[in-house]
């Protein structure tokens, strides 16, 4: 079974990743407590989670893709690596969000 290219891209790019890993992380119980701190669709289309992150870290996601913060730490996303340049989002804990254009690099801090 072939699946139309506009799906297929609608599929990986839209609102279905953003809507998995939104329903993955609300999924109640123990297994949503233990998860990951950062969670992020990358764009190598893997899901990829940090737990207890501090300072700059490399990641590679966006692209209207969701990104979650259970951290208590908030997360800021640079469009370049090592943390360079301007902001393209700033994450407070409990945030989940899709995050465009992309991020190449995540910096943790303390909120407070």
């Amino acid at each position: 079974m072939r699946i139309d290219r506009t799906l297929r891209r609608v599929v990986r790019t839209g609102v279905v990743p953003v809507l998995l890993v939104a329903c993955a992380a609300t999924a109640g119980g123990t297994a949503a407590a233990t998860g990951p701190d950062f969670q992020y669709l990358g764009q190598d289309d893997k899901v990829h989670g940090l737990s207890a992150p501090r300072g700059c870290v490399a990641a590679e996601g966006g692209g209207g893709r969701a990104v979650t913060n259970h951290g208590r730490t908030t997360a800021t996303l640079y469009r370049e690596p090592h943390c360079a340049g301007a902001p393209v989002a700033v994450l407070r804990p409990g945030t989940v969000t899709p995050v465009r254009p992309y991020f190449a690099s995540v910096r943790f801090s303390v909120t407070g």
